[in-house]
């Protein structure tokens, strides 16, 4: 099956690539150059002090549950449902540290919680017409040898 990532700006490019350790492409934001805020997605201005220049800044692949909840309708468009129907999906933010992650969280019910350390992921959003799977980010369950 063919596959694409839902946004590829999103992602640190591949020829940009540091470290290839078989998972997913690094997110990628940008860090103000005047007051250091760190923003995901990109954007061209600073939201906090609208000075400095932005540049891009690759995000930690781990970071911790900050806040979740579970997403048991469908979200209002774009939205794309999974082949089939929507199925409910854990949502919620992940502290990377120097940010908040809104994102998908790919953890069993029976697991999640506030403070549960998480890895950066792909899962699937939905296929396209002609049938490629299109993936998104997500954070799963960090391995404690990952750590």
């Amino acid at each position: 099956m063919t596959t694409r990532l839902i946004d590829e700006s999103l992602f640190e490019s591949p020829e940009n690539r540091k470290h290839d350790d078989g998972g997913p492409r690094r997110l990628v934001g940008a860090r103000c150059s005047g007051c250091a805020t760190v923003v995901f997605p990109r954007q061209d201005s600073c939201p906090r002090c609208s000075h400095g220049t932005m540049s891009t800044h690759v995000l930690p692949v781990s970071g911790r549950v900050w806040s979740w909840t579970l997403q048991a309708f469908p979200p209002k468009p774009p939205y794309r449902p999974p082949a089939g129907s929507h199925r409910p999906y854990h949502l919620g933010y992940v502290d990377l540290g120097e940010i908040l992650v809104e994102a998908r969280l790919a953890v069993p019910r029976e697991e999640i919680r506030i403070g549960l350390p998480v890895r950066l992921t792909t899962v699937s959003a939905y296929q396209d017409d002609d049938g490629t799977e299109v993936m998104t980010f997500a954070f799963r369950p960090e391995r404690d040898e990952e750590r």
